[in-house]
């Protein structure tokens, strides 16, 4: 990081002793110290101390902007303030994203929902009912496809049934799955669903989540059978 000088911009006349520990060894020898920690990770430590210790004034402001000019995203600042709220309470947890929500306010893009494939090229299929992102992982040159797949929040495809079966890895985020005549099922990063062929059946996004999985396949008995489109009611009656 930069040189630091607050402390003596704010207190070098009132107390230029302070002002020069501050500035000369909590930042100019602790914080540079980047071989025993990394900014990214001293950040987070700080950002952690701050929010224990109730300090929700320029000081936190200042070292959430400077965490994120360390590398911290919008992801991990978000799952930071939310362990920590557990630990030092719920009141400081909304006090931190108050600020996170404004220093982050530019950053939340479609990329920051990529997942560990990442987001692929953006799909243009009127089998689906917004956006959706697909990144090949194994194309037509082996037995099995594999795409990675990622639906924006309340995205989700039409009724279909595949020929051959399918397999879904979810891998990010939270969505649905539904088979016909089934009540739908939620799933989460880990779940795995084994599709027989043909059952008629839909997935996508939760209304207020991204969601990705794998999608494996066996092409060689034809393409899905595309049909209607999913009930936009029956698809807002379920609960997250």
């Amino acid at each position: 990081m930069g040189k630091v000088t607050a402390g003596r911009d704010y207190l070098g006349t009132l107390a230029p002793d302070f002002a020069g520990i501050n500035d000369d060894v909590l930042f100019g020898q602790v914080w540079a110290n980047e071989e025993a920690l990394a900014p990214k990770y001293r950040s987070m430590i700080t950002i952690a101390a701050l929010m224990g210790a109730g300090i929700f004034d320029e000081s936190l402001t200042g070292h959430l902007e400077t965490g994120k000019q360390n590398g911290i995203t919008k992801k991990e600042i978000v799952a930071l303030v939310t362990q920590l709220a557990f630990y030092t309470g719920w009141p400081k947890g909304w006090s931190v994203f108050a600020k996170v929500a404004e220093i982050y306010k530019e950053d939340d893009t479609d990329e920051n929902h990529a997942g560990m494939f990442g987001l692929g090229n953006l799909l243009e299929d009127e089998h689906f009912n917004g956006k959706v992102y697909v990144k090949e992982i194994l194309d037509f040159n082996y037995p099995m496809i594999a795409d990675n797949v990622t639906f924006e929040p309340g995205c989700r495809n039409n009724w279909h049934i595949h020929q051959a079966g399918q397999i879904l890895f979810c891998t990010n985020g939270a969505g649905w799955y539904q088979e016909e005549g089934k009540e739908a099922q939620c799933l989460h990063a880990g779940d795995v669903v084994k599709i027989p062929a043909g059952v008629k059946h839909w997935h996508g996004a939760s209304k207020n989540s991204w969601f990705s999985h794998i999608a494996l396949e066996d092409w060689s008995k034809g393409q899905p059978e595309w049909l209607e489109k999913v009930n936009d009611e029956a698809y807002d009656a379920l609960e997250d």
